[in-house]
């Protein structure tokens, strides 16, 4: 999937389960997720390994057998990581670095280093370390001497205090700390919301890598950061657009994920109150992506989640320009043709049979279907605009596309 074209990449290998709930070809296609993922956080997916069972073992995630295998193959390739595509217990975490003598990770670590990474303005590092504090508290045992001590000297520890529970005792403080300054960011974002007066609000929301940002800059000819990793996107980017003579506020928001840490869903609500607040959605999809259709039911369950289910939504097929049907040997009396043989036209014809107009096909990196999307996204905010100001609906007129 990836290749290691970068010696500088960190080394590792993958593991994964296949149990009676994620059999072997969802297996594969989270481990091809957790191969993106650790791209994006600087690494290099050597090997995978993979375990079928009932359900991951409580000690040591893999049986005994297979960690042998995994930790002989650490040893004999010079292997720095392990990653584990799901979230591992404090003592999971523990036995497993015994085992195998080198630095281990799970899904969970890895997109908060990315995320890390990631953060650009005050509030989103803010997020991110509150964040890795609650991921980091059931876990300090072993770990004290990594932990940076943010009290230190003669009075710090009570009687009888151990190191663990004193670095415990700074992780708590730090965490009620951290909440109070979101606190305080929440209120004053909120402030700026409501300063923006009355005009329609529309939110890009998909899941990650999928082009938002990339449309962002295309519609509302800004500058907001797009690159062909998950995530690129961590800080909301609201920007003000004017198609024809009809402003609108636009807003770019971090991409979803499967398997997303709780500690982040939680700890992003700024980002999420965007789309809470919003009139209309861009559902972005990457339909290049051979699950797209598991990426949208993704992000659907989370904005139910968030109580946004019910707004109106535009579904944005984006990337047709990379889309490529698997081909179909329709001389192969067995094979059976599925939704992977469609060509794009018959995806259209699928989801135009679902959603009616309110599905749209661009490829906003080539500019291919903008005028359709324009167009649509105009109807949309001026039909909101003008349920909301009645008297200005002569401002408004028809579309009219570009010469």
């Amino acid at each position: 999937m990836i290749e290691e074209k970068d010696l500088n990449l960190e080394r590792a290998v993958l593991i994964g389960v296949i149990t009676k709930d994620q059999n072997e070809e969802k297996s594969k296609e989270y481990l091809d997720e957790l191969e993106f993922l650790t791209f994006t956080a600087g690494g290099y997916a050597i090997k995978r390994f993979t375990q079928k069972m009932e359900m991951p073992n409580p000690k040591t995630f893999i049986g005994t057998g297979k960690m042998e295998d995994v930790r002989i193959f650490i040893e004999e390739n010079d292997i720095g990581t392990a990653i584990f595509d799901d979230e591992l217990s404090a003592a999971q975490e523990r036995n497993i670095s015994k085992i195998l003598n080198c630095k281990v990770l799970d899904r969970t670590n890895l997109i908060l280093d990315i995320f890390a990474q990631r953060a650009q303005t005050s509030y989103a590092r803010t997020q991110v370390e509150l964040a890795q504090c609650e991921y980091l508290l059931p876990r300090l045992r072993g770990m004290w001497t990594h932990l940076e001590r943010q009290k230190g000297g003669i009075g710090m520890r009570g009687p009888g205090e151990t190191e663990i529970e004193t670095d415990r005792r700074i992780v708590r403080d730090k965490i009620a700390l951290l909440k109070e300054r979101i606190k305080t960011i929440d209120k004053q974002m909120a402030v700026q919301r409501g300063n923006r007066g009355k005009m329609v609000r529309v939110a890009l929301v998909g899941y990650t890598n999928v082009g938002k940002s990339t449309l962002m800059n295309v519609i509302s000819k800004s500058d907001v950061f797009a690159e062909n990793k998950l995530f690129a996107t961590l800080d909301t980017t609201v920007r003000k657009v004017v198609i024809q003579n009809l402003p609108f506020l636009l807003s770019d928001t971090v991409g979803f994920i499967r398997k997303l840490p709780t500690q982040l869903v939680d700890s992003f609500k700024s980002t999420l109150d965007e789309v809470r607040e919003a009139d209309l959605l861009l559902h972005v999809v990457d339909i290049s992506h051979p699950n797209f259709e598991e990426h949208i039911a993704s992000v659907e369950k989370i904005l139910g989640e968030i109580k946004s289910g019910d707004k109106p939504i535009i579904m944005v097929f984006n990337k047709i320009d990379a889309y490529e049907a698997e081909p179909f040997d329709d001389t192969d009396l067995i094979a059976e043709r599925t939704e992977a043989h469609y060509s794009l036209e018959e995806w259209k014809k699928t989801w135009m049979n679902k959603v009616g107009n309110n599905a749209l096909f661009i490829s906003a990196l080539n500019k291919q279907n903008l005028e359709d999307f324009k167009k649509r996204v105009y109807d949309e905010v001026r039909e909101i605009h003008v349920t909301r100001f009645p008297y200005n609906h002569f401002l408004y007129p028809d579309y009219e596309e570009d010469n």
